[in-house]
């Protein structure tokens, strides 16, 4: 048994201590790019100021013949980018590949000072976190570095759903999940071969119209995802991390891809991975609130007070719930006004 007392202390000599809190910065999208390309990291500078944060891929999407190459690249964007406000992640390969210890060898030992968070995929329980936490703490005391890396899961196993909550509490470097869509239904053998979004044959009817089965019945499409995004978003609230969408894989239907990000943020998602240019302004906006939210949000405060009691405001109740759902919609909204001068203005801060 472990002591809470050592939750916090580093896990190799020389380690830097780890985060008490996790820190929330805007994370609308995560942006995906591979590496391995040359011309897409020559694209890196002017993508940067673009997304809330950059991702280099080492994994899916790379082939295995390009794997070196792929980390070679990812240290030379560490070492040669200015990113500012920007987050820098980087996706390594699952643990039981042959190239993951080198994968986060580098980005540590390399990387480590441009990188805020590693990005572990098909964590299937705890001690995926607790064999990456522990090798985190060791490169970082080689490495030297001041600051601990933080740790990104996927969820793209149904192990991984089912121990869910005991992943995020694993360790203090636990920044946050991501839904893997893809994967997860392979793993289940759910009958769909869509990365993410809805299905057509996932629905519900209206029930026969005066007993006629024949007749025309309205018929609703569901959503596919909606239990494992919910299950995800409140072990991240229990243990203070923060839940994303992973991929929408159909790049054209920008339509459906803003409402699975919608729904998504409105069940408590902070974000979404970006597979496209297209998507990013598609998070952009769908994981601001807006400023019709932010005006009604900032009229509940301001009317309650000190956030006790109820009150009638155009004629709905407002009470101490209502002011806290507010207060986090504000919260958001801050943060974004912070950094991008269009919100702060449609935002009036």
């Amino acid at each position: 048994m472990r002591s809470p007392k050592d939750f916090f202390k580093p896990l190799a000599v020389g380690a830097p201590a780890p985060r008490h809190e996790i820190p929330f910065r805007p994370s609308r999208m995560i942006h995906f790019f591979p590496p391995s390309n040359e011309k897409m990291r020559s694209k890196v500078p002017d993508i940067v100021p673009q997304v809330d944060v950059l991702l280099a891929n080492l994994e899916d999407g790379v082939p295995a013949t390009d794997k070196e190459a792929a980390r070679a690249g990812l240290v030379e964007v560490a070492q040669n980018t200015d990113f500012g406000e920007t987050q820098f992640w980087t996706r390594v390969n699952s643990l039981d590949s042959p190239w993951c210890l080198d994968d986060l060898t580098a980005a540590v030992l390399e990387a480590g000072e441009a990188l805020d968070v590693i990005m572990i995929p098909k964590v299937e329980g705890p001690e995926d976190i607790h064999y990456v936490d522990r090798l985190l703490a060791q490169l970082e005391a080689k490495a030297g570095l001041s600051e601990p890396l933080m740790i990104h899961a996927i969820l793209e196993t149904a192990r991984g759903v089912a121990n869910v909550e005991e992943i995020c509490l694993a360790s203090p470097r636990m920044q946050g999940l991501s839904l893997g869509p893809a994967d997860l239904a392979a793993n289940r053998r759910m009958k769909t071969t869509r990365v993410g979004g809805g299905h057509p044959d996932y629905l519900v009817r209206q029930d026969p119209i005066d007993g006629d089965i024949e007749s025309d019945r309205t018929i609703y499409q569901q959503d596919l995802w909606h239990y494992t995004i919910a299950r995800m978003v409140d072990a991240c609230g229990t243990a203070g991390i923060l839940p994303f969408y992973g991929p929408f894989g159909d790049i054209a239907d920008v339509v459906a891809c803003e409402d699975q990000f919608r729904n998504a943020y409105l069940l408590g998602c902070v974000g979404a991975w970006s597979l496209h240019p297209k998507q990013i302004d598609i998070a952009k906006r769908v994981f601001s609130p807006s400023p019709e939210s932010v005006a009604h949000a900032r009229r509940v405060v301001e009317a309650m007070g000190d956030g006790t009691g109820a009150i009638m405001l155009d004629g709905k109740m407002e009470d101490d719930a209502s002011c806290k759902q507010c207060q986090v919609v504000l919260s958001l909204a801050k943060e974004l006004a912070d950094r991008d001068p269009e919100l702060a203005e449609a935002y009036g801060f």
